[in-house]
């Protein structure tokens, strides 16, 4: 891999997308970010990660939505990328329940000008954000890439797994090597503040109540922000290449014959909910006040991820625990907010 070509980032302004170009950056690497600044959480936030980037002379932005096609094209032909790692999208399994429209322009429409440019732009390798919400119905634990996953249970997890196969059938068609990367709910120091962990640590510092799903009976995968990046640092240098013992009288959902490849990138020690809040009480200081509430549509009640694939080819080995993630995560969380 050539790496003299910068990096494309989609999603520089978000939670993953900053932490990956800030450590691209840090190793010397040029880096053009892309994000369209969407309000679906606090744009003061976005501005606020992307404005430590911008402290790299290496760093280029662009304001672009990627379901935008012309823009799109014109950022592929006034730039020639090595790498391309897609990690915008529109988040959230819940808000798919009422926004459905919002999928379907970014995670589709938005995911094919991706594509377009990488085959048009001579792209080397397209690193793209899968999820764990993929896997949906599935009950047999962990989750594997080698499982069928055609059993979505939210249209944000239908968005992604079309996703896998169009990446597939570009792999297929044009030889571009694609690596589906399926996140296992990432936390840390400038996440999002949809997710359980900022809610939480908000309501309770703020004495209000704290929504359980499931009345707590959940478990998580939670993988602190460092693991993860360090996990699509390890992947982008190395293309996907096919796999010749692959067979279509026995066709293994997690390889191809074309140069085109998926992975759980995850912690691989699922946590129960109330042991998660537990924590993050202890690190306060302070206890939560719950409103136990049943699973909303389109959740699930467990994630926990099979890494073997990820860390046999890679040596990824997350290392992170979870109250240590967590105490990162609220140090972080008072001094950005001075609480």
């Amino acid at each position: 891999m050539t790496h003299e070509k910068p990096v494309l980032v989609t999603g520089a302004a978000g939670f993953i997308g900053f932490h990956l170009a800030l450590r691209l950056l840090k190793s010397g690497r040029e880096v053009v970010g892309l994000d369209c600044i969407s309000d679906y959480y606090d744009v003061k936030l976005k501005r606020d990660r992307l404005a430590q980037l911008q402290e790299y002379p290496r760093f280029t932005f662009h304001q672009v939505d990627l379901k935008d096609r012309p823009d799109m094209e014109n950022l592929f032909s006034r730039h020639s990328f090595g790498t391309v790692v897609n990690l915008a999208a529109q988040a959230g399994v819940r808000y798919s329940l009422t926004n459905p429209s919002a999928y379907a322009d970014s995670n589709i429409t938005g995911f094919l000008n991706i594509l377009e440019g990488c085959r048009h732009g001579g792209v080397e390798h397209l690193v793209f954000a899968s999820s764990s919400s993929v896997y949906g119905a599935n009950t047999a634990m962990p989750f594997s890439v080698h499982q069928n996953v055609d059993h979505p249970v939210s249209l944000y997890a239908a968005t992604k797994k079309a996703n896998e196969l169009m990446a597939h059938s570009y792999a297929h068609l044009y030889g571009i090597p694609c690596t589906g990367l399926r996140f296992f709910t990432v936390y840390g120091p400038w996440g999002r503040p949809d997710m359980a962990l900022f809610l939480f640590t908000r309501n309770i510092l703020q004495g209000k109540p704290i929504q359980v799903f499931n009345r707590g009976n959940m478990q998580r995968d939670f993988t602190y922000i460092d693991d993860i990046v360090e996990g699509i640092v390890r992947v982008m240098s190395n293309p996907a290449r096919p796999n010749p013992e692959w067979s279509g009288n026995t066709p293994d959902p997690g390889s191809s014959y074309a140069p085109y490849r998926v992975f759980n990138i995850g912690n691989n020690q699922p946590v129960q909910l109330m042991e998660f809040i537990k924590a993050i009480e202890d690190c306060l200081g302070m206890k939560a006040e719950m409103e136990l509430l049943p699973l909303q549509a389109g959740d699930v009640p467990a994630t926990y991820a099979d890494i073997e694939d990820l860390s046999r080819d890679f040596g990824f080995h997350p290392g992170t625990p979870i109250r240590e993630g967590i105490a990162r995560f609220l140090s972080w969380y008072r001094e950005y907010y001075r609480v």
